[in-house]
């Protein structure tokens, strides 16, 4: 059962994920969720924008996150992204030490939280991290479908 709060976080991330249309990008979008509850740092894809391969919403919104909270440790922040992280964005999520990871849509061929791999409770990593999945994974899928279906 998710919290309406965690509904409202995710309608932000989806509202980021349709900013990564305007550039080709894959429209995944992040968001950090500060101890307060406020958001801290919201991005999306920005591969193609960029040329880096790195450019990931969840690498993005994590690099803001830590600026703004002025430490590297987002121990008492949540991450809410569209799609299932992938091994470098859910390690990416184990390196910041974030308390809690929110996905929506889940992926089969590189998803790390839970579909191909789980990052977040693999006992031999040092650090933790609370997953809650498929918040409003209709939506979130269907983004990432049509998006898909105009590329074949």
């Amino acid at each position: 059962m998710t919290d309406p709060t965690h509904d409202e976080w995710m309608q932000m991330a989806l509202d980021e994920a349709k900013r990564a249309l305007d550039h080709d990008d894959v429209p995944v979008g992040a968001i950090v969720v500060g101890p307060d509850g406020w958001v801290v740092s919201s991005r999306h894809n920005e591969r193609e924008l960029t040329g880096d391969p790195t450019a990931h919403a969840e690498v993005l919104a994590l690099r803001d996150a830590a600026a703004a909270s002025g430490t590297w440790r987002l121990d008492d922040h949540t991450l809410v992204v569209t799609l299932e992280p992938c091994v470098m964005c859910a390690g990416a999520a184990q390196q910041a030490r974030i308390g809690h990871v929110v996905f929506g849509a889940t992926d089969l061929k590189a998803g790390a939280l839970g579909s191909l791999y789980n990052v977040g409770s693999d006992p031999r990593f040092p650090h933790h991290y609370d997953v809650m999945m498929r918040v409003r994974e209709p939506e979130c899928a269907a983004l990432l479908t049509a998006f898909f279906e105009t590329r074949r």
